[in-house]
This record gives C-alpha cells, sequence and structure tokens, in this order.
C-alpha cells in the first residue's frame, strides 16, 4: 500500500465525485481510478459503490477512511520528526562541564539554547577538564567547557572565559585583612590546589608561579575539585589561588584577595569551549552558535 493511494482514496472519499477529487489531487481522472482499483485489490474489497446516482462508500470504505487519515498524519509527523532532527531541532546534546562554569555563564548559555530549541534534549556531565578532552576525543560527549590554554590537537575552540587567579586564605587569617597581597605572602602556608590528573596544565603553572615568586609550596594538598579546595581553606586547613569567578560560591569561612604580579607569573584561568568537527551532531552548530553569543568574556 502506497501513501499515495491513501491520499487519492481520503480525497474521493471527501469529493464522492471522480471528477472533482482528481481536480483536488491535480491530476486527470484515468490515474486516481487506476489508483483506486489497485487499493480495492489490496484491501480485497470494493471501497466505493459507482451508479448513476453517484460515488458511494462501502462498510469497508467507511471503515477505512479513519485508519486512512491517521496513517498520513503519522507518516507527516515522521517526516517532520526526521527533518527536524536534521536540523537540530530534535535529539539530544551531551554537554560536559568543569564546575567553575556554573559561576561564569554557563546556566546563560543553556537557559538561552533550551528557550530556542525546547524539543532538543540535553544532558549535562561535570567532568575535569582532561576527562572532557578524552570523551570528545572519543565522540562520547557532543561538546565541552574545559579550563585549558589551548585546544589539544584534532579539537575545535572557543574561548568563552579568562580570569584572574586570586589567593584564598580562611577568613579568620592575619592575610585576610589585606586588600591585595603579593604571592610571596603564601610562601609559609600550606597550599591548596586542584590535582595533576585533573588539571595538568593549571596545576603546572601554578607551581611554576609560586617558584618564580622564590617558594617552593610544602605541604602541598591536592583536590579534584576547585569548590574542595575553597571548602578546605574555608575550614582553616590551608591557602590557595583560585579562580575569581569561585568569589560566587558564597562559601563561609573563605576570603578572596587580588594578588599583586608585577611579573605576569600567574596565569589567567581560560575556559574553551570544545568540540569534535570529526563529529557531526545536527544540534551542535545551533549551540555553538549560542556559545558565540553569549559567551562571559
Amino acid at each position: 500500500m502506497e501513501l499515495r493511494h491513501l491520499r487519492y482514496f481520503l480525497a474521493l472519499s471527501d469529493e464522492l465525485h471522480f471528477g472533482r477529487a482528481a481536480q483536488r489531487l491535480g491530476l486527470s481522472q484515468p490515474p486516481l481510478t487506476v489508483a483506486i482499483q489497485q487499493l480495492e485489490s489490496e484491501v480485497g474489497a470494493p471501497l466505493f459503490t459507482r451508479n448513476s446516482r453517484g460515488v458511494r462508500l462501502t462498510a469497508a470504505g467507511q471503515a477505512l477512511v479513519p485508519a486512512a487519515r491517521s496513517a498520513l498524519e503519522r507518516a507527516q509527523q515522521a517526516l517532520l520528526a526526521a527533518r527536524d532532527a536534521a536540523n537540530g531541532q530534535v535529539g539530544r546534546l551531551s554537554i560536559g562541564f568543569a564546575g567553575t562554569m556554573l559561576y561564569r555563564g554557563l546556566p546563560q548559555i543553556l537557559r538561552h539554547f533550551q528557550t530556542e530549541h525546547a524539543r532538543l534534549a540535553v544532558t549535562l556531565r561535570e567532568l575535569s577538564s582532561s576527562e572532557q578532552i578524552v570523551e570528545l576525543q572519543h565522540a562520547r560527549l557532543d561538546v565541552g567547557f574545559a579550563h585549558v590554554s589551548q585546544a589539544p590537537m584534532g579539537l575545535c575552540e572557543r574561548l568563552v572565559s579568562s580570569q584572574p587567579f586570586v589567593a584564598c586564605v580562611p577568613s579568620g587569617h592575619a592575610l585576610g585583612r589585606q586588600r591585595t597581597l603579593a604571592l610571596r605572602a603564601l610562601a609559609d602556608e600550606p597550599l591548596a590546589l586542584v590535582s595533576r590528573e585533573v588539571s595538568p596544565d593549571y596545576h603546572a603553572r601554578i607551581l611554576n608561579a609560586c617558584q618564580a615568586a622564590g617558594f617552593t609550596p610544602q605541604p602541598l594538598h591536592e583536590l579534584r575539585h576547585w569548590l574542595s579546595v575553597v571548602s578546605l581553606v574555608a575550614q582553616g586547613l590551608a591557602v590557595a589561588l583560585v579562580p575569581a569567578a569561585l568569589q560566587q560560591a558564597g562559601l563561609a569561612g573563605a576570603a578572596f584577595i587580588s594578588v599583586s604580579d608585577p611579573h605576569g607569573a600567574l596565569p589567567r584561568y581560560e575556559t574553551r569551549c570544545l568540540w569534535n568537527p570529526a563529529h557531526q551532531q545536527p544540534g551542535l552548530p545551533a549551540f555553538i552558535q549560542i556559545v558565540r553569543g553569549l559567551h562571559a568574556a
């Protein structure tokens, strides 16, 4: 059974006149007659009676009308669903992010995107920068927000955030009363830092900045998340150098202080939107367009 047979049948069931139905369909009467005969042959019963008084639906024809309308509607819905999927309007987009992006524009990006693409399901995965890169390279993630100074080979990038590091000290600490401090002021304090495994780039660059300031942090506490770093500081167990956006976390017991860095030893904390151009996810171009329009400078 062809969908055109059902369309022809429904046109004739509405008009109950071969000439008017053919005109409505934009074809001549003979092809319509042949199509109805083919459909009746497939059904195994006449769908219309034809006599001098006109055309009438048989019992079989009356039973077929609602089923034919439903079949055509489902076919149209399937066509639209396939078209929407191809255009990135429906489907699923898997987004990776490191925790600090919650304070650096990710919620705004997601709200804007889902307003314009309400039928495209978004799933979020909190992953370290190194984990995101692996997932992107193996096409297990569609897009990521990673803290890297440059995109690894094979991935595309868009810089979405660049912020300074600030000192984070317990609020009762003597250093907490200062408005600005030199990096060297942290020399005699235990330092908390995200681990090398989680963020090898910034782990190394912060330690290099400390060494450039004339000290090697001892002891060094390594944690998996920046929020864990701030929490440790808030408990009075360490000091830290953290991205400035973490001031928005509102954790009691932690004070944040600008660091004077006349020699530029401290890096800026950069976040890049990363994606794999070889992984053709239909909704991805629309998401990248939103990122380009709303990225936090």
